[in-house]
């Protein structure tokens, strides 16, 4: 028996924290590192854990972000290779709303400015 592993991708917890609240801010921040990405595939980056990632895409978050590659994913221990674990994807899309509300981070409200 081998123990099975897989990560989690924490890049929406690491834009919270960045003060970045919509993954279309992302976008020009992307493109001004050479990457470029259509909005879809931004926000399936932000809101999926992606199967595979560029590593220029994984340098380019690093950068935006001000974090390291083990702040954007980490290990997770899944258990035997005969047995499963009851986790599924809305549990994992929870624990990152449930940091980011333990974290208190919440955007900041826009400022109307008669010009």
């Amino acid at each position: 028996m081998k123990d099975i592993i897989g990560y989690e991708w924490r890049l929406r917890e690491q834009m919270a924290a960045a003060g970045l609240f919509s993954t279309t801010k992302l976008l020009p921040l992307l493109e001004e590192r050479g990457i470029h990405l259509s909005a879809s595939q931004v926000y399936r980056l932000v809101a999926e854990r992606p199967e595979r990632l560029n590593l220029h895409v994984l340098v380019a978050l690093m950068d935006i972000l001000g974090c390291t590659a083990d702040d954007l994913i980490s290990k997770v221990p899944l258990g035997r290779s005969d047995q499963r674990t009851g986790t599924d994807e809305s549990e994992r899309a929870e624990s990152a709303s449930a940091v980011i509300r333990a974290r208190g981070l919440r955007p900041h409200r826009a400022q109307i400015s008669d010009q």
